[in-house]
Parts: structure tokens; C-alpha cells; sequence
């Protein structure tokens, strides 16, 4: 039988995300919707400007809206809620019981809820004992991190690991999905480069290191190299273009760099994970890649694409990596989550 689900937000961007990614997946199934009070009451392919490539599924178009404050069957709640209102509603959830996996920034970066992106720091989720202990629930909230963050930090797993990451710079060129709809005017976006967005630098520069970060004595010690984060958004739909000049503790000759990244493999390769792509780190050896057209979508969108490996004159490497920021820095990366945690059988029917 299958985990019963529901998705917070769900007429949002990243709720149809959610519910694409979720049409006939073998553990979940999508039984509840929750909206806003403007949408509660009414069928979700009436109420939902629908933003996707693929046509809404059959199983939700009919599917009643549910008000924010439903009470809900489903063990496994996805929440695509947008943040600074994500966090009262979740904790409500994780209290009576429920999982919560958000996407939201709000409770990322709480010391006992996980950071997780399963690659990187499956471990981590031996907070979630701690959590409940100390919040007094049985559920949990688990949180997938920023999606300008995920890419890097994929990249920098098997670096740290092989080389110790001492410094960062980081420049990226965010795609207009990364604002939802209807985001940035057209008038702002044509012909032009905004080099702001507004609280994306701190969370760039602070969220990397909480999920590298070592857990000991059921804490998290965050990772101890410098990040400096330059974030702008770009006239592109889908997918986060990010430069990163990096300095080591030992600096690697460049062929060990590469088969660091391109032999890379973690946990949810290991456990065959229905949304892990068969190789989370795609190494691309030709001169101009990874771009956002070609490359967002390997590993159905699941896999960083790194690209543009070279010496840097001021620190030691410079390179180019590419993520999905819709399905692996945002839906795509929940779903994964809770499957890892099906896996070790942390959720119930």
C-alpha cells in the first residue's frame, strides 16, 4: 500500500511541481490538497494556473482544495508554502503527528531540524530523534535547502571530502522560476541582469555548511570554510547557473578534482531510490557547458551538472555547475527526501 501525501501550497510553482513529480510514483500517492482560503472548496484544476510542460494528472484535476487548517489522514505532507507563514503551519502538522517535508527557508536552519539533501548528509537525519524529544512531537519536519545552495553543495560533497574546502566564492545566474509566478516583471527582466534578490545571499552563504557540517553530540558542527555568495537573476526559465572559485587544505591535481566529482556516488544510488538520478554529479568536458537549456534536465532534473574545471590565479580551481532549481533545488529534492526516509523506514502507512 502506498504512503498517503499531501502537498501544502499546492497550486504554487512548486506545488505543481510536487504533484507532477508524484503522478504514479511507486511509494507515494497524492490524497490531499491544501491552498489558500480563496481556493478551499473548489476542484484544483479549477483554481490553478497551471505552469507546466505536462498536463495536470487525472487522479488531482478534480481533487477539492482543503483550507490550511484541515485536519489531514496522510502521514507524509509536502510543503510548498512560501516562507515567513510556512512555520506555524508546519509545526502544527509535525505535532499531530505528521512528517513534514518544506521547502520553505523558515525552519532550515533550526539546530535540530535537518538540512538534507541525501547525498550529502543522510546522517543528519538523526535529529529528527532529537526533535521530537525536545519539541514534544511525533512527527517531524525535515527541510531541503535553497535552491542556489543544492547545486554547489552536491559539488562540494566529494571536494570536501577528497581535498577540505577552506574557501568558496560563488556567483549565480538564477532562472525566473526561482521567483514563482508571477515573479519578476517582464519589464525589469528584458534585456537586463538584476544583481540582487532579496535575502538570497545569507542563506547561500550559510546553508552549505550546516549540511556539511559534522553531527556530533546531537548537534550540528558547521563546516569551517568561508563562502562568499554574488546572487542575480537572469531572463532564463529553468535552471541555476552558478561560478565557483574554490581553495583546499591540499590542492589536487586537476585529473583528481575530476574523477572526485565524476566518480561520486552516495546513499541513495546505494538504496536505488526511485528519484535518485544514477549519477548525481554529471562531469561535461566540452569548453561551453553546462547551459541551462541543455543541461537542467539530466538525471530528470535531478543531477548537477559541473562544467568549465580549470585553474583559478587566485584561488585554486575554478568551475561551472548547473541545477534544476524547480526539481532537484525544490520539489524534486523533498520527494527524495522522504524516500530516503521510507527507505529506512521512517515513515508509516
Amino acid at each position: 500500500m502506498k504512503i498517503r501525501v499531501a502537498v501544502l501550497g499546492a497550486t504554487g510553482t512548486v506545488g505543481q511541481r510536487f504533484i507532477q513529480l508524484l503522478d504514479g510514483h511507486p511509494w507515494f500517492e497524492v490524497t490531499a490538497l491544501i491552498g489558500s482560503e480563496r481556493s478551499a472548496g473548489r476542484p484544483y484544476a479549477d483554481v490553478t494556473r497551471w505552469m507546466l510542460d505536462t498536463p495536470i494528472p487525472a487522479a488531482v484535476r478534480a481533487m477539492e482544495i482543503l483550507p490550511e487548517d484541515a485536519p489531514l489522514d496522510t502521514p507524509l505532507v509536502f510543503s510548498a508554502l512560501p516562507s515567513k507563514t510556512a512555520r506555524p503551519i508546519e509545526e502544527r502538522l509535525a505535532a499531530a503527528g505528521h512528517v513534514v517535508c518544506t521547502n520553505a527557508s523558515d525552519l532550515r536552519m533550526d539546530p535540530d531540524v535537518p538540512l538534507l539533501i541525501p547525498e550529502v548528509n543522510p546522517d543528519h537525519l538523526e535529529l529528527i530523534a532529537v526533535q521530537r524529544r525536545r519539541r514534544g512531537w511525533s512527527g517531524a519536519i525535515v527541510a531541503n535547502s535553497n535552491c542556489t545552495a543544492t547545486g554547489p553543495t552536491i559539488t562540494l560533497r566529494p571536494l570536501h571530502d577528497a581535498f577540505g574546502v577552506t574557501r568558496l566564492l560563488l556567483v549565480s545566474m538564477q532562472a525566473l522560476s526561482g521567483a514563482g509566478y508571477p515573479g519578476v516583471p517582464s519589464y525589469d527582466l528584458m534585456e537586463n541582469i538584476i544583481p540582487f534578490i532579496g535575502g538570497e545571499e545569507p542563506k547561500v552563504e550559510t546553508e552549505p555548511q550546516k549540511m556539511l557540517g559534522t553531527l556530533r553530540d546531537e548537534a550540528i558542527e558547521p563546516a569551517p570554510f568561508a563562502l562568499s555568495a554574488h546572487c542575480n537573476r537572469v531572463p532564463v526559465l529553468e535552471g541555476h547557473l552558478e561560478c565557483l572559485s574554490l581553495a583546499f587544505a591540499r590542492r589536487p591535481a586537476q585529473d583528481e578534482l575530476v574523477a572526485a566529482l565524476r566518480t561520486f556516488r552516495a546513499l541513495p544510488q546505494e538504496l536505488n531510490l526511485p528519484s535518485a538520478p544514477p549519477q548525481p554529479i554529471i562531469v561535461r568536458d566540452e569548453p561551453d557547458r553546462p547551459q541551462p537549456r541543455r543541461d537542467r534536465d539530466a538525471g530528470r532534473g535531478m543531477s548537477t551538472v559541473v562544467g568549465r574545471i580549470r585553474p583559478c590565479p587566485i584561488l585554486d580551481y575554478k568551475l561551472v555547475c548547473l541545477s534544476h532549481n524547480t526539481i532537484r533545488g525544490a520539489a524534486g529534492g523533498s520527494v527524495l527526501n522522504a524516500e530516503l526516509m521510507y527507505a529506512q523506514g521512517m515513515l508509516n502507512g
